[in-house]
């Protein structure tokens, strides 16, 4: 049965140190969570493809600041969380891991969780609540975020994106420079780190010698791969959109690669009700890129709720 367990790691302050939380998944998968603050209402913040529950760190800390509790999940295949063994990782099993997590928080907490949800963990959780309302049942969340992530998208943008996930996901990288050059020449606009330290959270070294990404390479070209059938795909999410009923916020990257502005206008026809910030300076990787910005944006929506 999914479940959760929860042990507390020694902490600077609840806000800076995470402490550590295990769930179970859909499948009886272990997913990791870091957790910041110990009080107030949950919130889930679920990466994007290739991505760890790291990339949350600054506005989890936002977030707890402002008395609620974050809880940055590594999804199935990434960071501590299991490989799955028959790598299911289609985007409803992803929405079926967000599903357990937030019903096993609400259930701790007594209050739904507000879902945050960047790319993967965006498509996961509009997946999650469209299903959920669709079927009449209880809502999953009580309020939406997406970030940079529409019901339609740019392909060649998709394409650039997953060109870079697969260019080393299998071979690896001889050492963490040079996968801290593959990424500079990707994100040419964001500033290079003064050390590679952080980027070790998102690789793990092979018993070969070889450093790789922290996620499992099933993810892109196993036999149950996210986002096989990119026309299904967006017909599930056009019509999760317009079943939505709760608070929702779609953040984008004003220079995104994935979500143009047409990508905006249409989903906010789709949800009429939902918020719309752009956030200048940025590109797909919302918060990465300005993560001062989102962490207002997403702030002053939860504020408003």
């Amino acid at each position: 049965m999914p479940g959760f367990r929860f042990s507390v790691h020694t902490a600077m302050t609840r806000y800076q140190t995470p402490a550590t939380a295990t769930f179970i998944g859909a499948a009886g998968n272990k997913l990791v969570a870091d957790v910041f603050g110990d009080r107030g209402s949950p919130v889930l913040l679920l990466h994007g493809g290739g991505q760890t529950r790291h990339a949350w760190h600054k506005t989890a800390q936002e977030i707890a600041r402002k008395g609620h509790t974050a809880y940055a999940l590594d999804q199935r295949g990434h960071g501590d969380s299991d490989w799955v063994a028959n790598g299911a990782y289609e985007f409803s099993d992803y929405a079926a891991d967000a599903k357990v997590v937030a019903a096993e928080l609400a259930r701790r907490s007594g209050a739904k969780p507000i879902a945050i949800g960047a790319s993967l963990g965006g498509i996961a959780s509009l997946l999650a609540e469209g299903e959920s309302e669709r079927d009449k049942g209880a809502n999953v969340f009580s309020a939406l975020v997406l970030v940079d992530i529409t019901p339609r998208v740019d392909q060649t943008g998709v394409a650039k994106v997953l060109g870079f996930m697969r260019a080393n996901a299998r071979e690896g990288f001889s050492s963490i420079a040079e996968a801290a050059q593959a990424v500079a020449e990707y994100l040419p606009q964001r500033p290079r780190p003064k050390s590679n330290e952080g980027l070790k959270k998102n690789l793990r070294l092979s018993p070969d010698g070889r450093w790789r990404w922290h996620w499992d390479p099933r993810f892109l070209d196993g036999p149950r791969a996210a986002g096989a059938d990119r026309r299904a795909l967006e017909a599930a999410l056009t019509e999760a959109a317009r079943r939505i009923q709760i608070p929702a916020l779609l953040v984008r990257g004003a220079s995104s690669e994935l979500v143009k502005e047409a990508h905006a206008k249409e989903f906010l026809e789709l949800v009429p009700h939902a918020d719309y910030v752009d956030v200048s300076g940025a590109r797909h990787m919302v918060a990465g890129d300005r993560n001062d910005h989102f962490s207002a944006a997403v702030l002053s929506f939860i504020g408003r709720l």
